[in-house]
């Protein structure tokens, strides 16, 4: 009997792989552990094949979304938004300007943004300009001034 075989993994296993990887194995390990659970299937040509493919197409839409975050970030990155509030004598608003409005107010011009991905440590409570960093994917950010103006 072979001391290995060759599976290829559906998902990621603890000390053996990541999904989609070519791995050997002991026979036992596969047939008794990896095979009944659904974790691996032997590696035929045409797991082998279907596999590099599923990688293409992940690595196509991974470009795309690339390619779209950075056009929204060139978008954003000159963007200033102004939003008017009732404040105090003091320049202290009566509220506060969170990530949701300026969210609403990004929307209103025709972009599409998740306030999630905004950077925001405090809400603002007070009027000026801000600068609101926002994180579109994990190397592309951008920068949108919010302008908070008195009623």
């Amino acid at each position: 009997m072979a001391a290995t075989i060759q599976v290829v993994l559906q998902h990621d296993v603890d000390n053996v792989g990541k999904s989609g990887d070519l791995v050997k194995v002991r026979p036992g390990y596969a047939r008794n552990f990896l095979l009944p659970r659904s974790l691996a299937v032997p590696a035929t040509t045409a797991q082998v094949h279907r596999i590099a493919h599923e990688k293409a197409v992940a690595l196509a839409k991974g470009e795309k979304l690339k390619k779209a975050s950075r056009d929204l970030a060139a978008k954003l990155s000159g963007l200033t938004i102004t939003i008017v509030r009732t404040a105090g004598d003091d320049g202290k608003l009566f509220g506060s300007v969170t990530t949701k409005e300026v969210e609403v107010a990004i929307k209103a011009l025709g972009l599409e943004v998740d306030r999630k991905k905004m950077h925001l440590a405090d809400p603002i409570r007070a009027i000026g300009t801000y600068e609101i960093p926002l994180k579109l994917l994990s190397d592309i950010t951008a920068t949108i001034k919010v302008e908070v103006t008195k009623k």
